[in-house]
């Protein structure tokens, strides 16, 4: 039984990915996608949050607090995969730059299919897998889905748009079942990271996460500060949970410690977007827009 929900999960998983990477292709505006890159400081201020610091602090964190080591490595693994698909919804409740917002989930998906598989293989202990072995997923639930929506919402904007309701439907449905599975099949290892460190280091990464790309974020205006720093509050766990996908040594205690990111990064991510909300007019958001 356990075996026939675990592949049911890999299952949603992998659909959850592909899903959310083809509805962000099918509406992005690459146009306005593309300019946000144009935006050194922008650009090279999230690359180094989402590639170095927060990978830096997931690692730092696994070494100072006395967690197991599987627990480290899921925590390290969140580390790595920057941005989640309920940014742009998170961007929109901040009063932020939405046009950033797809900016931020273009680069952040790019940089996580060339990023994890050169760096798991290298810093992921207890989880023997090749760079090829998760350059496979990163490619073909990640980078494939997202180039065939952006083709599709390029060349054919009408059936991009009357296909797009459906695959964010199919794909919200996804979600709900594959987070139903989580609870079923690690509802043990949830209740026994209760009173370990595992909690604790997912506090304190996400509020240190929050704070230091806000307030380090030197000369972006807060409308597109808010973009990155929520883009870094939420985390892939699609590709952070990949790599377990196909590891065949991957210990239970890592996948709950990623799958426990989701209600996580949910909350902080609110929880922020409330909060930078309150500290601008709702029409400072769109300022951007007009350039």
């Amino acid at each position: 039984m356990t075996e026939t929900l675990t592949t049911l999960l890999k299952i949603t998983v992998v659909i959850f990915m592909v899903g959310n990477l083809l509805d962000l292709g099918l509406r992005i505006d690459l146009r306005k996608a593309v300019a946000g890159l144009r935006d050194v400081r922008f650009v090279t201020l999230s690359l180094l949050w989402a590639f170095v610091l927060c990978p830096a602090l997931a690692y730092g964190l696994g070494i100072v607090l006395p967690m197991t080591e599987p627990y480290a490595m899921g925590l390290l693994l969140l580390g790595l995969a920057p941005c989640a698909p309920l940014l742009p919804g998170m961007v929109d409740k901040a009063h932020g730059d939405v046009n950033y917002a797809a900016s931020f989930m273009l680069l952040a998906s790019a940089g996580t299919v060339v990023y994890m598989p050169l760096v798991v293989p290298l810093l992921v202990k207890g989880v023997t897998v090749s760079a090829w072995t998760v350059a496979k997923p990163m490619l073909f639930l990640v980078l494939i889905p997202l180039v065939i929506g952006i083709v599709i919402q390029l060349r054919r904007p009408v059936i991009a748009s009357s296909i797009h309701p459906y695959v964010s439907k199919g794909t919200g449905i996804d979600t709900l079942l594959m987070l139903l599975l989580v609870v079923v099949i690690y509802a043990k290892g949830f209740t026994a990271a209760i009173g370990t460190w595992a909690i604790l280091a997912q506090v304190l990464f996400f509020s240190l996460t929050i704070a230091g790309s806000y307030a380090l974020a030197f000369g972006v205006p807060p409308v597109r500060k808010s973009v990155m720093t929520l883009g870094l509050s939420t985390r892939n766990v699609g590709a952070a949970l990949a790599p377990l996908l196909v590891a065949t040594d991957a210990a239970p205690e890592t996948t709950v410690m990623v799958t426990l990111g989701i209600p996580m990064m949910g909350l902080f991510s609110f929880i922020a977007a409330r909060i930078f909300a309150g500290r601008k007019a709702p029409s400072d958001a769109r300022v951007t827009k007009a350039a």
